[in-house]
């Protein structure tokens, strides 16, 4: 199976912030963000496997910054990691200056993990991913500890399996 670069699973949607989007304070419902973001990764992780994937899993959620009414808000998603049939895919959430230079600022980041699954919901295996910069070769190597966490979590490692985790602490 051909490996694939996590720059080929870039996903990229813009969006603008309705009032039927906001909460009472008018800023962006956490719930549409959350929406946003499993889309954007959904295409992120189809784009690296090319077939049918299901969200498995919001490992992480950050709402650093609130996002206000009539934003225009831009998602960036890339699979960070590869494993036997899942994905982690990690997105950027921007928003961009009000005074139309166009600049973007980090607001918000969430990691999802996807699954490719064929036509009966059994999962299939997908390519391995290649990182190449700085920030994709960082998310690769952190994905291997979140998932080894995750499982243990879950009850479906016990924490001795967890190498990655234990090197941490040697």
């Amino acid at each position: 199976m051909k490996k694939n670069t996590a720059a080929s699973s870039l996903s990229i949607m813009t969006e603008i912030v309705l009032p039927n989007d906001t909460n009472n304070l008018n800023n962006l419902f956490g719930g549409q963000l959350l929406s946003w973001m499993d889309r954007c990764a959904a295409i992120s992780a189809h784009r690296h496997c090319r077939e049918t994937v299901v969200t498995a899993t919001v490992n992480h959620v950050s709402f650093k910054e609130s996002i206000p009414q009539g934003s225009i808000v831009t998602l960036e998603a890339k699979v960070s990691r590869a494993f036997k049939s899942s994905m982690e895919i990690f997105i950027d959430v921007y928003t961009e200056d009000k005074q139309g230079n166009g600049e973007k600022t980090k607001c918000n980041e969430a990691i999802y993990t996807f699954v490719a699954v064929d036509s009966n919901g059994s999962p299939l295996r997908v390519p391995e991913l290649i990182p190449e910069t700085k920030i994709e070769k960082e998310r690769f190597a952190g994905a291997l500890r979140r998932r080894q966490l995750a499982l243990i979590l879950s009850g479906k490692m016990i924490p001795d399996e967890a190498t990655e985790l234990k090197a941490l602490f040697d």
